[in-house]
């Protein structure tokens, strides 16, 4: 057990972003194409955070001209540039999955205060 801390602390964040359900964030991502290299943004809602350690990971959603757009993002990963809080959520789930049934203003979460 302490072997597999041992390499997996080498891979991990110091500085991993404190992300939790119901906050929207933008998540800068590096995307490669050919040789270039550019920095993609994409904001929505965490609907769900998995695991811990090494291969944590969250799910952000988003509509996009009206379609429901989700995206998991490994939160030690070396293709996140960062992760900014635009704001903080109140919810009392661990999971938002029931958002992917609700568009417009019923998909909103409350702001926390």
């Amino acid at each position: 057990m302490d072997l597999m801390k041992a390499l997996t602390s080498q891979y991990m964040k110091e500085d991993a972003p404190q992300v939790s359900i119901g906050d929207t964030v933008r998540v800068h991502v590096k995307i490669k194409e050919g040789s270039r290299e550019r920095i993609q943004v994409f904001e929505g809602t965490v609907i769900a955070k998995k695991h811990g350690g090494i291969e944590e990971s969250f799910t952000v959603r988003r509509l996009s001209y009206g379609v429901g757009c989700e995206k998991v993002f490994p939160l030690h990963s070396p293709l996140i540039e960062k992760v900014e809080t635009v704001r903080r959520g109140k919810v009392r789930r661990a999971k938002l999955y029931y958002l992917r049934d609700r568009l417009g203003k019923a998909a909103k979460v409350k702001e926390r205060v």
